[in-house]
């Protein structure tokens, strides 16, 4: 067995299932989940239907690189939601369908670490676990910039030493962060894309939140757009990774695309080549629909924007909370340690949360996310209010447990 594989956490939920795996949940009380961000809202239709129509389609076997329709439509939309028209993707070499952001960005952290030279992965911390378990196992060391509430929720890449940058192959950045929900700024971005240039890495942008927001008049602005802006039309040294799992609630789709440096897209069609990792045929013509909609996806932030509204009026008297920049989860400071706070909430209102220190990285002493927990705003809107009054209740019996 690769010994890389030693190396790997333990996930988050496993961490979860051990920590809560002893607690008596009241029977009176209906159980609640915010733990996993896993969209509960219905599907679009029209995208249910084009899978059902293309279900004649998996006699066949589908290309790697998806079918041009596809390609093109992703195209058509970054072009509309990112402003690309002075320097379109191109669907031949700039374009690449995935089984989702999670398999994607894994795959190509194996297929883009160089094992010659040294290796680290610059990534924010708190993350998402996937970008240590690539780096990880493809032998490179993991770099973790702490994002808390002074900086913004996001990385200071001032804070990175020199030869930290001279081993760095690779960046992720995570807009909007989970768990944060915090975007990087354009400035922030125009930096890294400096700092990318000088010292030779890729950028991995994951913006699988992107499309949830709250102001419809300000879309969170992505990698591509900002390369956009420097004129930078090749897109060098970028990449963005994007997913329908949220912005449509097709978690079980398995659908999302890559795309931005040429060079580096193609590089990653020939390792995905082998891979054997090509999306469905039915799958595809579904995306194609989904992408070419935008009436599902704004009444699904409208919904969001909903529970936003009503949970937050209910644990702000109680909670340093906050509402964030995108994204639909909440990050709020436990009053007592998160660990002991998610135990207590379990036993005593049969709500279960995620501690904030099992996304996170311990530093030099330091977890910066240690005393918070997630809060996944998923559920129907009835079921997100019941859980923040069963919150706020807790919090007002001193957060004990039942004796």
């Amino acid at each position: 067995m690769n010994p890389n594989l030693e190396k790997l956490h333990p996930y988050p939920f496993e961490k979860l299932a051990q920590l809560t795996a002893q607690i008596q949940r009241p029977a009176d009380l209906a159980p609640i989940a915010l733990t996993i961000g896993e969209p509960q809202h219905p599907a679009p239709a029209k995208v249910l239907e084009a899978l059902q129509q293309g279900l004649n389609q998996v006699s066949h076997y589908p290309a790697t690189q998806g079918s041009l329709a596809l390609r093109q439509a992703i195209v058509d939309w970054c072009t509309q939601r990112f402003q690309l028209s002075a320097q379109p993707l191109d669907p031949a070499t700039q374009v690449l369908p995935v089984n989702g952001t999670r398999e994607a960005l894994f795959a190509f952290v194996q297929a883009a670490i160089d094992p010659t030279r040294p290796a680290k992965v610059v990534m924010p911390n708190p993350f998402y676990q996937i970008y240590e378990g690539a780096a990880l196992l493809a032998g490179a060391e993991a770099h973790y910039l702490a994002c808390e509430e002074e900086t913004g929720f996001q990385p200071d890449f001032t804070q990175v030493p020199a030869e930290v940058w001279a081993a760095t192959q690779l960046v992720f950045i995570c807009a909007p962060g989970n768990p944060t929900g915090a975007l990087l700024s354009v400035e922030q971005q125009k930096q890294l894309i400096a700092l990318a240039d000088e010292h030779d890495f890729v950028i991995c942008a994951d913006e699988c939140y992107s499309e949830i927001y709250h102001d419809e008049a300000q879309p969170p602005v992505g990698l591509l757009q900002v390369c956009a802006e420097l004129g930078r039309q090749d897109y060098a040294r970028c990449l963005v990774f994007h997913s329908l799992s949220k912005r449509s609630n097709l978690p079980g789709l398995r659908s999302g695309f890559v795309a931005g440096d040429a060079q580096w897209v193609q590089r990653f069609l020939r390792y995905r080549t082998y891979h054997g990792c090509a999306m469905p045929p039915h799958h595809q013509l579904a995306s194609i629909a989904a992408w070419q909609d935008e009436a599902h996806v704004r009444e699904n932030r409208a919904l969001y924007r909903q529970k936003f509204d009503a949970v937050l009026e209910i644990l702000t008297p109680v909670m340093d909370i906050q509402r964030p920049d995108a994204g639909f989860y909440l990050w709020p400071r436990t009053p007592i340690e998160d660990t002991l706070f998610t135990q207590r909430l379990l036993a005593t209102q049969n709500l279960a949360v995620l501690p904030g220190r099992y996304l996170s990285r311990e530093v030099e002493g330091h977890n910066p996310a240690a005393g918070r927990i997630r809060l996944a705003l998923v559920a129907e809107l009835a079921a997100c209010i019941e859980g923040a009054q069963r919150i706020r209740r807790f919090i007002e019996a001193g957060c004990e447990e039942k004796r």
